[in-house]
């Protein structure tokens, strides 16, 4: 609840650019719930500070473009980001390990299958864009097509919550 509590009044006050910004932070592994932000997005949705339908796409734009950038920075500066000392504490050589390995495993659905697994996200998104063997296109269709599934799910939830909630 503590994520929760402090997401709401800076949601409450900018609205869908504090909840995009708050994806993009997601996306590059940060340790801040995305699916909580989905649900606080929700929320002030059902408070009546934002549209719900509108919040879904920013939802959507924001998780995609978040993890869009991180298969980006695989694919062009991959071992060098995946050794500096900032990116190492975010992205430990377990959690990559544990990403290749679900990714020679799996092959592109672990792409599909990363959107339902907060702390997987990042290293296998980073992997696929590092080992080069899949496409951008690839990508965006197993990503895309876990978050049209993920994040209307946690935006409306939130919504329907807030609507029986007496603020």
């Amino acid at each position: 609840m503590a994520v929760f509590d402090a997401l709401l009044p800076i949601f409450t006050q900018y609205g869908y650019l504090a909840v995009f910004l708050m994806l993009l932070i997601c996306g590059f592994g940060i340790p801040i719930p995305e699916d909580v932000t989905l649900v606080t997005g929700g929320v002030i949705a059902g408070m009546g500070f934002a549209d719900v339908n509108t919040m879904v796409l920013v939802g959507l734009a924001g998780v995609l473009v978040g993890d869009g950038i991180m298969f980006g920075l695989g694919r062009r500066h991959g071992p060098r980001i995946a050794n500096s000392r900032f990116f190492s504490n975010i992205l430990t050589p377990e959690r990559f390990e544990q990403a290749q390995d679900k990714f020679q495993k799996y092959g592109k659905w672990v792409m599909f299958v990363a959107r339902f697994l907060p702390g997987l996200r990042t290293p296998v998104f980073f992997a696929a864009g590092m080992t080069k063997r899949v496409p951008f296109y690839i990508w965006l269709l197993m990503d895309g097509f876990a978050a049209i599934i993920s994040v209307p799910a946690w935006v409306y939830l939130g919504y329907y919550g807030a609507l029986k909630r007496d603020w």
